[in-house]
């Protein structure tokens, strides 16, 4: 019933526009926006500083930092969360600076903080794995 009234809403509303738009086509195109929407807003909000849960696969640890560039270099700020222990988690940051890409990893056990800044970086991205360098590694994200 929901969903029939929904319909004819949508086709009314729709009308009035001159858009007349059948029920599976105005659903892709809401789910299309919807995810570039959330692909854009995940990078925005993570280029204008603040960024994270960034989680391994496994979902076991996470990392969560800040990004900001002043007087021309570019810091991180970041934090790592190990939630089973026993085994450590890895953060990799890889980075395009002056031309051409570095990248680098710290590990932990339990918690951490960490920081890191470099001068002529353009580019940073980073992702989280546990129980090696290599794996269960998580998704990689922009966050400048």
């Amino acid at each position: 019933m929901r969903k029939t009234l929904a319909i004819a809403a949508l086709a009314g509303s729709t009308a009035l526009t001159g858009l007349a738009l059948s029920p599976a086509t105005a659903q892709a195109a809401t789910q299309t926006t919807q995810s570039s929407t959330q692909s854009t807003t995940q990078f925005t909000a993570a280029y204008g500083g603040g960024w994270g849960k960034f989680f391994s696969s496994d979902r076991k640890a996470y990392t969560f930092g800040k990004t900001w560039k002043s007087g021309g270099k570019v810091f991180t700020k970041w934090y790592g969360v190990d939630r089973k222990g026993g085994k450590k988690g890895w953060v990799w940051f890889e980075y395009y600076q002056n031309g051409s890409w570095h990248k680098f990893n710290k590990s932990w056990d339990g918690k951490v903080v960490g920081s890191w800044s470099g001068r002529g970086i353009s580019k940073v991205y980073t992702f989280t794995c546990w129980a090696g360098k290599f794996d269960n590694c998580g998704k990689k994200y922009r966050i400048y």
